[in-house]
């Protein structure tokens, strides 16, 4: 090929290369609910980032700190065809309940879960928390209802109903935990996607708040009604957590005495809400440490 043809074939890719980056398709949310979601009545305004200049940053960057959701998605992010393992994950992020750390607890632990050959789906969920409800009650229904539908769509999703877990951070772990251990719908079924078990095969806990009470003894909170089926699961904290230690050890410890199969991570400092930006902290590593839990319960091996 003549050198000038082939200077003019390379100028053409480079200049090509940013419109086929800037053209790629996102992924489409899907709307959880076939119209309004159970209970939901009052305009909440619009739905939008309420971070402000002020706030913290996480690992030297922003937080997407997303407000006013009153009607919840569901967006899968599929890995590569060659790195498929067939498992998939339900991820919630935390927020207390008032709003949701959509990037930090959300579109970058997708990212990863991709990277290590898992679908990731994003529940985005209603927050904040309603009137007159507990804090995680809207919620639950749409992680419910979330689980249920990832696992009567599995075949079109091409994902394993067999091996679909949850992973939740902060608030989003206790929804992770209300999801795995509440044994009835909350909500009336509306169509086939509720016909399935709602129930995750596993489960992921990542700072997990409201697990205990401590003004009781930190027993476990009482809408987590751990039993024998509750799913495997997983829990990292760290001891400077202002969220308090105390609520991982005691849960673990439930889910020890109820002899469901658990793995817990202490570790000394790393605060709260890192997400999974790596900094020096060791907590950072935890992702490492869910990948080797993962490989050794068999939920990443190709079927």
């Amino acid at each position: 090929m003549p050198a000038r043809r082939l200077r003019s074939l390379l100028s053409l890719g480079v200049l090509l290369c940013p419109v086929l980056a800037l053209t790629a398709v996102a992924p489409t949310p899907i709307d959880l609910w076939p119209g309004t979601a159970p209970g939901e009545t009052k305009d909440l305004g619009k739905e939008q980032d309420t971070t402000k200049p002020t706030d913290n940053l996480v690992a030297g960057k922003r937080v997407i700190r997303l407000g006013n959701v009153s009607k919840p998605t569901l967006t899968i992010y599929k890995p590569s065809k060659s790195k498929d393992t067939g498992a998939a994950v339900l991820v919630c992020p935390g927020g207390a309940y008032y709003i949701l750390a959509l990037d930090l607890e959300g579109t970058e632990v997708c990212e990863w879960l991709n990277s290590i050959g898992v679908t990731a789906a994003l529940l985005k969920y209603r927050v904040p928390r309603r009137p007159g409800l507990e804090k995680h009650a809207a919620p639950l229904q749409d992680a419910q209802r979330a689980m249920s539908l990832l696992r009567h769509r599995a075949p079109q999703l091409g994902i394993d109903p067999r091996r679909l877990g949850v992973l939740g951070f902060s608030a989003g772990a206790h929804l992770s935990a209300a999801l795995s251990t509440t044994a009835e719908r909350t909500y009336p079924t509306v169509d086939d996607d509720d016909q399935t078990e709602l129930h995750p095969n596993f489960t992921v806990l990542i700072y997990p708040g409201y697990l205990t009470v401590k003004e009781d003894g930190d027993k476990v909170a009482p809408e987590l009604k751990i039993a024998t089926n509750t799913p495997p699961t997983f829990i990292a904290m760290t001891q400077d957590d202002p969220v308090r230690v105390e609520s991982a050890l005691y849960y673990s410890l439930a889910l020890k005495q109820a002899k469901v199969p658990a793995e817990l991570h202490i570790y000394p400092t790393g605060g709260h809400g890192y997400g999974l930006r790596r900094t020096k902290e060791v907590a950072t590593t935890w992702p490492d440490r869910v990948e080797d839990w993962m490989k050794a319960c068999g939920w990443l091996e190709r079927k």
